[in-house]
């Protein structure tokens, strides 16, 4: 019924599922240094998307304090959820440009200002520019590196890795709402804010972890050879899918220029060398100017590949699944983000505040989270199971409890429909891997800020219209139905689309081999 991980990386150009393995392994890919950068994302995850997920404690703060709408008030923290997503393909020029290691540092000292300032803040808006806004850019200059830098550091284990840097979250959203909840009640929220903010300077120690590996090392981690004479024809057979997929079109030309690039810097080399003896000011010149070129030459470069991701020849719209990925994390990301800002103003409309102040159903959420994403993680890694089939199955299960969490209105039923959304949430660890299956290494940082661009825009306009629908039916029911339809339509389109591609590639082989 469902296209395998295998028909995702045959029919969509993943050229390292063409039955073949590393000549030479590098010590630092699947092991070494690799498990420090997943030590690094898995605190991002901590630090940014934990933090995120305990924000129904400021919520109720922000509520009391101004006396604004529940809708209006979400907007805050539905901005930073939703830009830390949004500003995605915008870091993925950054990171072509600057590298991951620098995105992430200068990410870090953003979001810890934006905490900062919003300590000060006299009314919501303000909170829309320091918090929503500053802070938000800031989250999506680190959590975009921190994902991508564990695919390039894994080949072999990438769901495992994933699933145990994004256990973060889980722990996160786990950890800040209780340091929240005691912050707020020992020292008031502007003082949290302030140290929440203090505590944010530690993403800038998690960027600097993130050493890029070198040209050769990321050569070698693709350098594949071919078990046999089929796994050749196959390759071949499919060059077309795999050019359109992967963007092998624009490496020519780009070889042509880095060519180009290289003999204007041993031009200037050469003056350089042939000019000793001259004047000590025109040396300096000659170094200013190669350092400018240098410069202008990375920026080129970084702007024309991610460019080409977007608008050229190779563009990642043209491969159908990608886009039906696309319109799936449109409506899901909003089903997950929901409960965690209203939940608490659920429970406190179900006379349930006892019992969810000894165990809150946001930290239940969060702690299940953390096996699910394990668990899947390690399932999918299995030769036997196809990490797409792993992924369909727990949005399945998501989309089940968030039409039924309306239903429940004791402590156990609650609790038990949490567990299950923290365990089926899981999947957003299979996610890099899933990308990286139908676009390539070589377009995952485009292309998986295309995609959490998407869940941005889902994150920003869910909570709000949460509460917009409470202030018109005093309910949050109808706001986790229309929440759930919509997710269920994403769903569908990632089910249609892999099943018309593998029909058309078999009606394509079927015609090829007739003639």
């Amino acid at each position: 019924m469902y296209a395998s991980r295998e028909d995702i990386g045959y029919d969509f150009g993943d050229d390292s599922k063409v039955g073949s393995k590393p000549i030479k392994p590098n010590p630092n890919i699947d092991g070494g240094w690799a498990w420090m950068i997943v030590l690094s994302s898995f605190l991002v995850h901590i630090l940014i998307m934990g933090s995120q997920m305990a924000l129904g404690i400021l919520n109720m703060e922000w509520l009391e304090e101004f006396n604004q709408s529940r809708g209006l008030t979400a907007w805050v923290s539905s901005l930073s959820m939703g830009i830390t997503l949004i500003v995605g393909p915008f870091i993925g020029l950054f990171i072509s440009m600057c590298g991951c290691r620098t995105t992430a540092i200068i990410g870090g000292i953003l979001n810890a200002l934006g905490w900062i300032l919003s300590a000060y803040a006299s009314n919501v808006h303000y909170l829309f520019l320091t918090f929503g806004v500053t802070a938000g850019i800031g989250s999506g200059m680190v959590y975009l590196p921190a994902v991508v830098m564990v695919g390039q550091y894994f080949q072999n284990r990438r769901a495992l890795a994933q699933g145990l840097s994004t256990t973060g979250t889980g722990f996160g959203a786990f950890l800040m709402t209780a340091l929240l909840k005691y912050l707020c009640t020992e020292f008031g929220w502007r003082n949290a804010m302030f140290i929440q903010g203090a505590i944010s300077l530690n993403l800038c120690v998690c960027g600097a972890l993130m050493r890029p590996l070198s040209p050769k090392e990321l050569h070698e981690k693709y350098v594949v050879r071919n078990d046999s004479e089929e796994n050749q024809a196959k390759a071949l057979s499919h060059s077309t899918e795999t050019i359109k997929s992967n963007g092998v079109l624009g490496e020519e030309p780009e070889k042509k220029e880095e060519a180009a690039n290289e003999e204007v810097l041993g031009s200037v080399q050469h003056t350089e060398i042939g000019g000793k003896s001259g004047s000590g000011r025109s040396m300096y010149g000659l170094r200013l100017f190669k350092t400018v070129s240098q410069l202008t030459i990375t920026v080129r470069k970084g702007f024309a590949l991610w460019y080409s991701s977007y608008f050229g020849a190779a563009s990642l719209f043209t491969n159908r699944v990608f886009v039906a990925f696309i319109i799936w994390a449109l409506f899901a990301y909003s089903s997950f983000v929901i409960p965690f800002i209203h939940l608490p103003e659920i429970v406190k409309q179900y006379n349930l505040s006892r019992q969810d102040n000894v165990f809150p159903l946001t930290s239940i959420i969060a702690i299940v989270h953390i096996f699910g994403k394990v668990i899947l993680g390690i399932i999918s890694d299995l030769p036997c199971i196809s990490t797409w089939n792993v992924f369909l199955m727990a949005n399945f299960t998501l989309v089940t409890c968030i039409l039924t969490l309306p239903l429940m209105q004791t402590y156990i039923g609650l609790a038990v429909v949490c567990a299950l959304i923290g365990f089926s949430s899981g999947y957003f660890s299979l996610m890099p891997v899933v990308t990286e299956d139908l676009v390539g290494t070589k377009h995952l940082a485009n292309a998986y800020g295309i995609i959490i661009c998407a869940n941005g825009i889902s994150a920003l306009f869910g909570p709000p219209f949460a509460g917009w629908i409470y202030d018109i039916t005093q309910k949050y029911d109808f706001s986790f139905y229309i929440a759930g339809l919509l997710y269920m339509v994403g769903i569908i389109f990632l089910l249609i689309q892999p099943c018309i591609q593998k029909k058309q590639s078999r009606e394509k082989s079927t015609e090829e081999a007739q003639v």
